[in-house]
């Protein structure tokens, strides 16, 4: 017999296919049986390469960045029960960093809907919180709630969706469909444009704060045209950071809504919110008493202050637009720079002879890729580590520096890392961690070791809860509440199959950094820190 053969119509498959469609680039997972087996499967069928995982909320951070970096879902699968239950955390990252991704999990029978045995629980109902939306697949219409979810995926605010399939269903007789294209947001209308206009003109000392929503390439170019336009300050959030390069004469350093930022921000007429979702601020009271304009894809439901106007729509459409009408501001350069100059002083983390400091950590990073032509991106963990790092790490473009700032979850860094290596592989990471959070993921330096993620996890060690130890306060407590016994990530990285060094020194870190960017797979350079200084630089930060 000849002639084309047929597709394969299991409806695991035409999953597959539609993610395929959808844009999804990679699969992760960590299969437990059932349709997680099934839908690797037809990944392989549909040309979709496939990672296994060492723990599920790794996975969906990985999905997540992968989701960022690309613009288009992530995927993520499981296996029922334990493996659901494990991802919860990834989810709420996800959700929280506006980050589309579909996330597959095996399913139960209709007969064991709740039932009491054994893994049995309402799975969906427990992720629901940090799902938009959740679907059990089965019957021919895989391929249309498929397209269906991911449409609520991708609609800001972007986040996670959940689909449940069982193994029958994964292997039964499914229609398949072509996905609809990705749509993208409509632009401002007229009438809101012209008050956002209005409120433009009135304004001699604009402030723009980037966020978000600005990172890709036409908002990322409108908004540098508009602050180029106003000669005027531009912050960004830390997921934000690289839309205004920090060597631009207009940077003026990162906006979290705490007191590192306000000298400048307070001399504000008008404060213009560039695509900054609220998730991205820290829990503090809006201090500023300057009109808002809030240029969103979305309105806010809940916002820290009233803005004057919300513009939704387009970022990019009504940033352009306002570039063509701004004047130049009143701000002078060397003003901004000023500021600049001292915002970083404030959070300069004082050196110590007892070891390298978290700062110096970070700029010797930077100083050897720059010297050996490394174009490195960097990830960053949770912890007190992440002020030197989000601070000193230079960045010149959107996603130079990958971090969790909705959910500020630890356990983050090497996840992110992974996965952006293995989406540019060309492009090496160093993953900023600390202690605490590399344990949290430790399995996952295997995964970065079997993909051959090139890939240098540089560890902040100071055995124990650096950031949680500088909020105390006077608090009576235990010994070992907020610390542990030195761990050597060195050995245990060279026991996984990668390469590791433990330092001690600026010299012996200086070699390890050599060393680490001249392989083509992941290494981890464990580095003793004196901690002695985080707690200046959170106040300065947050006040």
């Amino acid at each position: 017999m000849t002639g084309t053969p047929r597709a394969n119509t299991k409806a695991a498959f035409v999953l597959a296919d539609a993610m395929r469609q959808l844009g999804v680039t990679r699969v992760f997972g960590l299969p437990g049986g059932g349709s997680s087996l099934d839908l690797i499967e037809g990944a392989k069928a549909s040309g979709l390469p496939f990672t296994l995982v060492r723990h599920e909320t790794a996975g969906v951070m990985m999905a997540a960045v992968t989701a960022d970096l690309t613009g288009c879902p992530g995927a993520m699968l499981v296996t029922k029960g334990p493996g659901l239950a494990n991802a919860a955390n990834g989810l709420a990252c996800a959700a929280l960093e506006r980050s589309p991704v579909l996330f597959v999990t095996d399913g139960f029978s209709d007969r064991m809907q709740g039932f009491v045995s054994h893994q049995v629980f309402d799975q969906l109902a427990m992720i629901a919180p940090v799902t938009k939306a959740q679907v059990r697949l089965k019957g021919p219409d895989v391929a249309t709630e498929v397209a269906r979810v991911a449409l609520i995926a991708g609609t800001a605010p972007a986040g996670p969706v959940a689909l449940e399939m069982t193994s029958p269903a994964a292997q039964a007789a499914a229609a398949s469909a072509t996905m609809p294209a990705i749509v993208a947001p409509p632009a401002a209308d007229a009438v809101s444009l012209a008050a956002a206009r209005a409120l433009l003109g009135k304004a001699r000392r604009p402030v723009v704060i980037a966020g978000l929503e600005v990172r890709d390439s036409a908002a990322c170019a409108a908004t540098r045209r508009l602050v180029a336009a106003l000669g005027c300050p531009a912050l960004v959030t830390y997921k934000a950071k690289g839309v205004i390069p920090d060597a631009d004469p207009h940077f003026a350093g990162i906006f979290t809504g705490g007191e590192a930022e306000a000298a400048i921000v307070e001399h504000a007429d008008l404060i213009i919110l560039a695509g900054a979702d609220p998730v991205e601020f820290i829990l503090q009271p809006w201090r500023y008493t300057a009109p808002v304009l809030d240029i969103a894809l979305f309105r806010r439901p809940v916002h820290y202050m009233e803005p004057a106007h919300v513009c939704v729509g387009a970022p990019d459409a009504t940033i352009a637009a306002l570039a063509e009408v701004a004047t130049a501001s009143s701000w002078h350069l060397p003003d901004i720079a000023a500021h600049r100059a001292q915002a970083r002083a404030a959070l300069a983390f004082p050196g110590s002879d007892a070891a390298i400091g978290p700062q110096r950590i970070v700029e010797m990073a930077a100083a050897a890729c720059l010297r050996l032509g490394v174009d490195a991106r960097a990830s960053v963990d949770a912890g007190a580590h992440m002020i030197s790092a989000t601070e000193f790490w230079p960045c010149t473009r959107p996603h130079d520096l990958l971090i969790s700032n909705g959910l500020a979850t630890m356990g983050f860094a090497l996840p992110a890392a992974i996965a952006a290596a293995l989406h540019d592989p060309a492009r090496p990471v160093l993953a900023f961690t600390g202690d605490g959070g590399l344990a949290m993921c430790l399995g996952e330096l295997a995964t970065a070791v079997a993909a051959g993620a090139r890939i240098v996890v540089i560890v902040f060690n100071d055995d124990g809860l650096s950031m949680i130890a500088a909020k105390r306060g006077a608090r009576d407590l235990p010994d070992d509440s907020l610390g542990w016994r030195h761990t050597d990530f060195a050995t245990a990285m060279r026991g996984m199959g990668g390469a590791g060094w433990a330092v001690r020194s600026a010299a012996d870190y200086a070699a390890a950094l050599d060393a680490a960017l001249a392989l083509e797979g992941p290494a981890l350079i464990d580095v003793h820190v004196d901690p002695a200084g985080y707690s200046e630089q959170l106040k300065a930060l947050r006040g």
